[in-house]
């Protein structure tokens, strides 16, 4: 009995340690996309804020897919209170030039109205660079302190220490697809889709240097390190193809 009271106030020290010592839950179990929310749900409300990508995102999904499943022509336009099914057959989708009708609801006068400026720029943020090999750069300095994971306990990129300040730089040429702090988890986050195929994120930024549409290319300072999602300053970073998380470490050149 004495035996087992000992090892269990042992267990006890080692849990109040392990809370002080400034860890922090991986982002992954702390964003609606993770294994802690369950299965994907078979629709989604669009929120004000939202855009397509983050959407997409949010539930490990190609962007495309999900216009695909709405109906959703190539200018990715979406408003709040809309409904996006997640599941499902593909919808036909609408275009100016045939008048093609969709299965999709349209907005109201109202909803166009209240319209956010990220959504209206949604089809702007479309035009990327063509597909081809993308070269990869390094998105901050610090040393690696989290790496890619699967498994029960799931890390969908990278970690890397930092300072509160020390500049985030864009990892490859691209264009700006989201810029907010509306998924659960990530903090300030910024999501740059490169070609159509790999779109890259970078998360718990402090201060945040561009808006969805904005062009950049490899080493623009984009955003500075913060804590905003997490319990200390880092960047968490994510590498995604046709929206699945793949490991950076794979893509990003070798550290001198």
């Amino acid at each position: 009995m004495r035996s087992r009271l000992r090892r269990l106030a042992v267990i006890l020290v080692a849990c109040t340690l392990a809370a002080c010592s400034g860890g922090y839950a991986p982002v992954s179990e702390q964003s609606l996309g993770g294994r802690a929310e369950g299965p994907v749900p078979a629709t989604y409300k669009v929120r004000r804020g939202d855009t397509l990508y983050s959407i997409a995102w949010r539930y490990g999904m190609d962007f495309r897919t999900l216009a695909r499943l709405n109906g959703i022509d190539s200018r990715y336009l979406i408003y709040p209170g809309q409904t996006l099914r997640l599941k499902g057959s593909p919808r036909t989708v609408t275009t100016a030039s045939t008048g093609t009708k969709s299965a999709t609801s349209s907005p109201t006068k109202h909803e166009r109205a209240s319209t956010t400026r990220s959504e209206r720029s949604a089809s702007a943020s479309s035009e990327v660079a063509p597909s081809g090999p993308i070269k990869w750069s390094w998105p901050a300095s610090g040393p690696l302190i989290g790496r890619f994971s699967g498994g029960s306990n799931p890390n969908k990129g990278i970690d890397l220490a930092g300072q509160v300040g020390d500049p985030v730089f864009a990892a490859a040429s691209g264009r700006v697809v989201y810029a907010g702090s509306g998924l659960l988890g990530y903090g300030n986050l910024v999501i740059v889709n490169h070609n159509r195929q790999y779109l890259s994120a970078y998360a718990h930024n402090s201060r945040i240097f561009v808006k969805e549409s904005d062009s950049v290319k490899a080493g623009d300072k984009i955003a500075e390190i913060g804590s905003t999602g997490a319990s200390r300053p880092m960047l968490h970073f994510e590498i995604r193809r046709d929206g699945k998380p793949v490991d950076p470490l794979k893509y990003l050149p070798k550290k001198q």
